[in-house]
């Protein structure tokens, strides 16, 4: 008589945890993650890295349900330009009021607010991207890779500019820019090497 009610009690509480929604947490690692921007002009291109300040993704039956990252835009550095004054110069200026006004602006932040999955690899992610103090929704693809307790999510977002108040070169404020034109959208390009979180 014992064992049939530990045998039903077992039951019970099996059917009970694996019908919980049992959420995993993965941390971003700020050294092993990658952001990359492209910007384009006219007369040609610029890119470099931004690094990231912190981030993490939240999973629901494997797939991903929330999540978010933060931009350190004091780190925006040029990788395509070699003379030392030419780098600094556009760094400065990206750094300015013309562009992202880094110290009054600090960090950009993307908050996921839905998630549309085809596979536990591949999703299309649905957030906000905050830059200045200005918030407009993206929707982007989002790749995974699987390793153990690590995750790595590669994904590529654009983002108009003009949005988000950053003015210069814009033809969305400015006509007769001739070849002084810098394109609206931005290219970033993200890699996020994530390890699970042990539940505190």
């Amino acid at each position: 008589m014992m064992r049939s009610i530990l045998l039903v009690i077992g039951i019970i509480y099996s059917f009970v945890v694996s019908s919980q929604d049992i959420k995993k947490k993965y941390a971003a690692d700020p050294a092993t993650s990658k952001i990359e921007w492209t910007g384009k002009k006219l007369t040609g291109e610029h890119y470099g890295e931004i690094k990231l300040a912190s981030g993490n993704l939240i999973f629901s039956k494997e797939k991903i349900s929330e999540g978010s990252f933060e931009m350190d835009m004091a780190s925006i550095n040029c990788t395509d330009i070699t003379d030392a004054k030419s780098n600094k110069r556009l760094i400065d200026h990206l750094k300015s009021e013309d562009f992202f006004s880094v110290k009054r602006y600090p960090l950009s932040r993307f908050t996921i607010t839905s998630v549309s999955c085809k596979s536990e690899n591949e999703c299309d992610i649905t957030g906000n991207l905050t830059i200045k103090d200005k918030t407009n929704s993206l929707t982007f693809p989002v790749k995974l890779k699987r390793e153990n307790d690590k995750i790595v999510a590669k994904a590529i977002m654009t983002f108009d500019r003009s949005k988000y108040d950053v003015k210069f070169g814009s033809q969305s404020f400015y006509e007769n820019l001739g070849d002084k034109l810098v394109y609206d959208d931005v290219d970033i390009s993200i890699t996020l090497t994530l390890k699970r979180e042990e539940p505190k």
